[in-house]
């Protein structure tokens, strides 16, 4: 998606509207941009309460989601189940292909898939979707390739503020008080 010159946020609203699905991988969006070994050098598997929160009513509200991983990331996947996501490519997969089978399972267009990236393992699915992503943190040169840079960064709420951001474009975050409450 190229954001239009004349009015940017009318492409990021479309898109929003038309998301059916959200993609993004473990290493720099899920877990931030660290990973952390214990002294046998076992993989600590953590992320952040608030994006768990966020997927979880993601999936509620008919938002599928997967998650990719271009290395071995399996100690993911009982968090990630926990949380209801079974469509998971955790085996060092190249995101592009993960991309297009979870789509084509799914039988989702591009434009109802949106995918937050971060680094340059992310740039071949930015360019095929509805609405490409990036945490604020996210590489520079994902900048002018994405249609929505977020304000926080990877593993620290970029998967929360997305999931929000489409949600309530479409209706569908329950969490507002309605403006008529006082009256």
């Amino acid at each position: 998606m190229q954001p239009s010159q004349a009015d940017p946020s009318s492409k990021i609203d479309q898109a929003l509207k038309d998301v059916r699905a959200l993609v993004f991988p473990v290493d720099g969006v899920l877990n931030g941009s660290r990973i952390t070994v214990d002294s046998n050098g076992g993989e600590l598997c953590s992320i952040s309460v608030r994006d768990a929160v966020a997927m979880k009513e993601a999936l509620k509200q008919g938002i599928r989601i997967a998650v990719v991983s271009e290395r071995n990331a399996e100690g993911y996947r009982p968090l990630l189940e926990a949380l209801g996501i079974h469509d998971l490519y955790l085996n060092g997969e190249n995101p592009l292909f993960s991309y297009d089978a979870f789509r084509l399972r799914h039988n989702l267009s591009n434009e109802e898939c949106a995918y937050i990236g971060d680094d340059i393992g992310d740039i071949a699915v930015l360019s095929k979707v509805g609405l490409p992503a990036t945490a604020i943190d996210g590489a520079n040169y994902l900048r002018n390739r994405v249609g929505y840079i977020s304000g926080f960064e990877g593993g620290n709420g970029c998967i929360r503020e997305l999931v929000e951001m489409i949600l309530l474009r479409q209706g569908k975050w329950p969490y507002l008080e309605s403006m008529d409450a006082g009256e």
